[in-house]
């Protein structure tokens, strides 16, 4: 099946699905995400912003990544500040789902914006891996930042979801590891894989949500952390020490099960030192942010975002 012809695929019984009926379902919503059928959901990109795929290579393991570079003009041949970013999902999803966001970016900054299409989350692939991809590609760019035609004085981490985890992760390395970041956007963030991940308010006043539901989260986490894993060294909330972390923008949709994860860690990060601004959306749901043709929110969000990215990021 090609791009042009996908088809949105049913979800499965998230309570019962098997490895294989997973799998196949990823494979064809991921198709569906990249194709022209789903634009009238997850937005036209900006026709100011050139968008392609490359490849980082990485210890082990070659990375797809996406990425989108303002049209040649006055920027060319400057190192322009970096943004990258990671797409939410966990075990589905695409960096073709957030064009409509990082080409915004990219043109209006301008920036290039690289979005990792980490490992997704699966029997056998465990969530420490696709946030080793994060921390990894941030590394790998900013330490090549010649090649990418990026500033690495002006860099910031940008993730939605399970994106936002791997984003906030890896700000938390870059901090422990001298290598500097100017900011951080975490939008919708699931900040804790812990035993409490469901143990929040607003999981039980939203558990119906049409977007994300309590099974999805379930499945979620029994794929992330194998038996044996330290989920508090995967749960950004549950860090040692969040001070002198980059500034952080949280951007929480109201309808949003895991809405007090953000909400959470924003107290969290200003209680010990980290300038944090929290964001509320009253009227948005988990993931509106790759869907500005269902939630209206998604228009004011991106300009927060924008605005937020360019006071940081500025020379």
């Amino acid at each position: 099946m090609s791009e042009a012809t996908a088809a949105r695929p049913p979800e499965p019984d998230w309570r019962t699905v098997t490895a294989e009926e997973l799998v196949a379902y990823r494979e064809a919503e991921n198709r569906f995400r990249a194709s022209e059928e789903a634009r009238p959901v997850t937005g036209e990109p900006d026709p100011g912003a050139v968008i392609t795929w490359q490849e980082v290579a990485l210890p082990g393991r070659v990375l797809p990544v996406r990425v989108y570079r303002p049209s040649a003009g006055d920027e060319e041949g400057t190192a322009l500040p970096l943004v990258v970013h990671v797409h939410g999902g966990g075990f589905v999803g695409t960096a073709a789902q957030s064009d409509w966001v990082n080409s915004h970016l990219a043109a209006r900054l301008p920036a290039v914006v690289v979005s990792v299409d980490h490992r997704l989350v699966a029997p056998g692939t465990p969530l420490a891996d696709a946030v080793d991809d994060g921390w990894e590609a941030l590394r790998h760019l900013v330490g090549h930042a010649a090649q990418w035609g990026v500033d690495p004085s002006r860099t910031a981490v940008f993730g939605e979801s399970c994106g936002a985890l791997i984003s906030a992760l890896a700000a938390i390395r870059a901090r422990d590891t001298g290598l500097g970041l100017r900011a951080q956007v975490l939008v919708n963030p699931a900040v804790d894989v812990t035993g409490t991940m469901l143990d929040h308010p607003s999981v039980t006043e939203h558990d119906r949500s049409q977007t994300l539901a309590v099974p999805t989260l379930r499945l979620f986490q029994r794929l992330a952390l194998p038996p044996g894993t330290d989920s508090r060294a995967l749960s950004p909330l549950y860090a040692d020490d969040l001070d002198g972390l980059a500034p952080a923008l949280v951007v929480v949709p109201v309808r949003d099960p895991i809405a007090d994860h953000g909400r959470r860690y924003a107290a969290r990060l200003s209680a010990e030192g980290t300038r944090a601004r929290l964001t509320e959306y009253p009227e948005a749901v988990h993931g509106f942010l790759s869907m500005p043709g269902l939630v209206p929110q998604a228009e004011p969000a991106r300009a927060e975002i924008l605005a937020f990215l360019r006071d940081s990021l500025a020379a």
